[in-house]
């Protein structure tokens, strides 16, 4: 079957070849970006409280719009230059990093605690436990997808050695696959189960089924993660994989690894990494970090749901909860999801024009 964004299907040599995945800031546009911040910050305010209309994005808005169209329908995976990290404290690296948010999508929470924005640092948490998760660990991690139709990653302090950026795209491995292996393809099309790590909402059970791959009006979907793989098989009630399962993820790793397929940059200080999590897995390597605080290693994670998402694959609903266009989903619910999140989802969709979700 043809897919319908032929640019998805990248090779590293690809994005070697052609930088058009790289957007730059100039100096005026992040001018405008320090203004807005320095403008709309308020220490009264908590991040749900601010409005789209709070910040003026000024010259740095088209950039951003285009960076967000390439992730859509491009490459799937975009790299913003230039944000104004030297000109910003961290609290105000981390309220522009929302507000970019807030223009572009509707965040979608990360964890247990409900949390919208995460500060991806080394917090000492072991990423192999049945309630490990990556970004608080300084682990090498696995391939993966974030829990959202686009994840958006700033860099405010790199680490000491380590940390690169890893990403493949998930359509020319899935081409690959049915070229080498087209019976290990196929055993990718059925429900693999995922466990959601301690993490679930009240009305949610422990595991999810999913796909590792799936088609939806032409378009290849794809959502992995082999941490929450492995942590399921120890849930009652989920299948145990089969030889050919396994196999097929065995697989679908070692293609994502292979230096034909896999992209490796370091992100600097000032760039957002932007990525499409339908099209691309992400991972990172493992990274030894400064002693002093103030220089760690620290990046802001947000999860969004844009207002043009496309149609899913019904078999993403369980976890998505929602898979029409336009809608707000993905996420994962949590623990804390109260009124005030509830309500800042509503205003947010509303400014977007989107309809609320699940």
């Amino acid at each position: 079957m043809h897919h319908a964004n032929p640019r998805a299907a990248w090779t590293a040599d690809d994005l070697r070849a052609d930088t058009s995945w790289i957007y730059a800031l100039d100096d005026r546009a992040a001018a405008d970006l320090i203004a807005a911040v320095r403008k709309a910050a308020s220490p009264d305010k908590t991040l749900f409280d601010y409005r789209r209309d709070d910040f003026d994005l000024g010259r740095a808005l088209p950039v951003v719009t285009a960076a967000m169209r390439e992730i859509r329908d491009g490459t799937g995976f975009a790299v913003l230059r230039g944000l104004p990290r030297a000109g910003l404290t961290q609290d105000e690296f981390q309220l522009l990093t929302w507000a970019i948010g807030l223009h572009t999508g509707v965040a979608r929470p990360q964890g247990k605690a409900s949390q919208f924005l995460s500060a991806v640092r080394d917090a000492g948490t072991v990423y192999r436990s049945s309630g490990g998760r990556g970004y608080s660990s300084n682990a090498d991690l696995d391939f993966h997808t974030d829990g959202a139709d686009v994840v958006l990653l700033t860099c405010y302090n790199v680490a000491k050695s380590g940390g690169e950026s890893r990403v493949s795209s998930s359509v020319t491995a899935h081409e690959m696959i049915r070229q080498e292996r087209p019976d290990l393809a196929e055993a990718l099309h059925l429900p693999f189960h995922f466990s959601r790590q301690q993490e679930q909402a009240p009305d949610e059970g422990p595991f999810y089924p999913n796909p590792i791959y799936d088609w939806q009006d032409g378009l290849l979907f794809s959502k992995w993660n082999r941490n929450r793989l492995r942590s399921a098989q120890a849930i009652e009630g989920v299948p145990r994989l089969t030889a050919q399962q396994a196999a097929a993820v065995d697989l679908l790793d070692d293609i994502l690894r292979r230096p034909s397929v896999m992209y490796t940059m370091y992100l600097r200080p000032g760039d957002m990494q932007i990525l499409n999590n339908h099209v691309t897995l992400h991972s990172r390597t493992e990274f030894e970090d400064f002693e002093n605080p103030e220089q760690k290693r620290c990046l802001f994670r947000l999860w969004l749901a844009p207002p043009d998402g496309v149609t899913l694959p019904e078999s993403w609903r369980p976890f998505f909860r929602s898979v029409e266009a336009g809608t707000v989903r993905g996420g994962i619910i949590g623990q804390g999801y109260d009124d005030a999140r509830r309500g800042f989802e509503a205003r947010q969709a509303a400014d977007l024009g989107m309809r609320p979700g699940a």
